[in-house]
């Protein structure tokens, strides 16, 4: 007689908190979701809080809200409000006046806990396993890293939110990505970002809620962790998420929004269970060999468009499959490239270390080992942006800003910086550039600016070579 079917019936860590946070379900895809975390920032924060304040409507819980100042501040010393983006001192004080009267926290410019919006607030403890947080900015995935479902939106639904702590929002599906093995030397979770959307494609994520597991996952640290999850939006993946672990818990203990006492212990007794169960059932599965990732670099106008940093521009046949003819064609000559050009050796004009993806302190520490002892090649412009006033001071005391400065790079105040371009600072027209941010679309920089992504380390040492490099073929 044969066996009956194994019927599953376990969850995956996102059906356990999409379940703990539905209010209602408002059709067969749809649930309203209750929020506990708000997060704004300047540049579209007083678009949602000014509407509000014009519909005569209040925040719901104005302690679950918070504001920084980041994406169109200046990050030169000695800033003030005024900025070079233009109206962008309007959005400081607009939004700074609405936070004010709606009576948010606020990490106002001069505050010590100001900065990307990403890097604080896991700094803050203000996201939380199990938590759900939204942002009006797609990177909000990033902290999907310590256990929560945080996920980007716009700024209608940032005032929603707001106003009831809830959003009506249409459920993804699920796909599990697990790394076997451990990274190699030298190959960081940008390296791993770009691996995967090298060989999955920008829209290789789309409609889906990405979950990353597996042994080389286990073996990154938190910061490594937000790196990874920071681009699933790249992936065009609703967002991305990693099982919280002793990391994370031990990374909150302590934090200013986090638990304390009493409450820390009740909150450490339902993370526990913040995971996949064994018979989750996902609907795309992705296994990689973590021994198959290198540094990469990308070389074109998509993040997907990237290669081993040590290969060149692949040939259309390589890619098409993955990209489309026009694409490769726009891509090559934005870039002023042909294939088989290698990687290694192409000259660039500046560098960049920053980002919600890579300004935390492990980057910088990564990035100044590099540099310590070496110069910025003649001709080449540095800067390094500290993700937050935090970082920043870390740094500091640490003494990585002085490596910074001994090698020719500039020293920041904490902020998005030139991680996009709206019509203020930029690297200049046609200058190639390497960073460490997450999107190298055109004009991204800059007027036809031209983007490499890499990881901290590999900016470094291009900014040394003054042309792309690998950090682990320096003398």
């Amino acid at each position: 007689m044969e066996a009956e079917p194994q019927v599953r019936t376990g969850h995956t860590l996102f059906d356990k908190i999409w379940a703990m946070h539905r209010v209602a379900a408002i059709d067969v895809e749809t649930d309203l979701l209750l929020i506990d975390r708000v997060l704004l920032h300047e540049r579209t924060g007083a678009v949602a809080l000014k509407s509000l304040e014009a519909a005569k409507r209040a925040v719901l819980a104005p302690r679950q809200a918070f504001v920084t100042m980041d994406h169109v501040v200046d990050t030169r010393p000695g800033r003030t409000d005024a900025t070079i983006m233009p109206t962008g001192t309007a959005f400081i004080t607009a939004t700074r006046e609405a936070a004010r009267t709606a009576g948010l926290t606020i990490f106002d410019l001069g505050d010590p806990d100001q900065g990307i919006g990403h890097v604080i607030s896991p700094e803050l403890g203000i996201v939380l396993p199990g938590a759900t947080l939204v942002c009006p900015d797609s990177h909000t995935c990033s902290q999907g890293a310590l256990g929560a479902l945080a996920w980007g939106i716009g700024s209608t639904a940032a005032e929603h939110a707001l106003a009831t702590s809830t959003l009506r929002v249409k459920r993804p599906r699920a796909m599990r990505i697990t790394i076997d093995g451990r990274l190699p030397d030298w190959v960081t979770a940008k390296d791993l970002a770009l691996y995967l959307l090298a060989r999955l494609g920008s829209g290789g994520g789309a409609g889906h809620m990405i979950e990353y597991a597996g042994d080389a996952i286990a073996a990154l640290d938190v910061e490594a962790r937000l790196t990874l999850c920071n681009m699933a939006t790249e992936l065009g993946a609703f967002s991305a998420i990693i099982a919280p672990d002793e990391k994370v818990f031990t990374h909150l203990r302590g934090r200013r929004y986090a638990p304390a006492g009493a409450d820390w212990d009740t909150a450490m007794a339902a993370w526990q269970d913040l995971c996949s169960d064994a018979d989750a059932v996902f609907d795309v599965e992705h296994r990689i060999d973590a021994a198959d990732v290198g540094p990469m670099v990308s070389w074109g106008i998509s993040p997907q468009q990237a290669v081993a940093l040590d290969g060149a521009v692949p040939d259309y046949a390589d890619v098409a499959a993955r990209d489309p003819r026009e694409l490769y064609d726009r891509a090559l000559a934005y870039m002023d490239l042909a294939p088989g050009r290698s990687m290694i050796g192409l000259p660039i004009g500046a560098a960049f270390i920053g980002s919600c993806t890579n300004s935390r302190i492990s980057d910088l520490r990564r990035a100044a080992a590099v540099l310590k002892g070496r110069k910025v090649a003649p001709g080449v412009k540095a800067i390094c942006v500290p993700g937050s006033t935090q970082v920043r001071a870390q740094a500091e005391r640490e003494g990585l800003d002085q490596l910074f400065l001994d090698a020719g790079f500039e020293w920041r105040e904490a902020g998005c910086s030139m991680c996009f371009y709206a019509g203020g600072e930029s690297f200049g027209h046609r200058q190639r550039v390497i960073s460490s941010t997450n999107r190298n679309f055109e004009s991204r920089q800059g007027p036809e600016t031209r983007t490499h992504l890499a990881s901290p380390e590999t900016v470094a040492a291009s900014a040394v070579a003054g042309a792309i490099a690998d950090p682990r073929w320096l003398p």
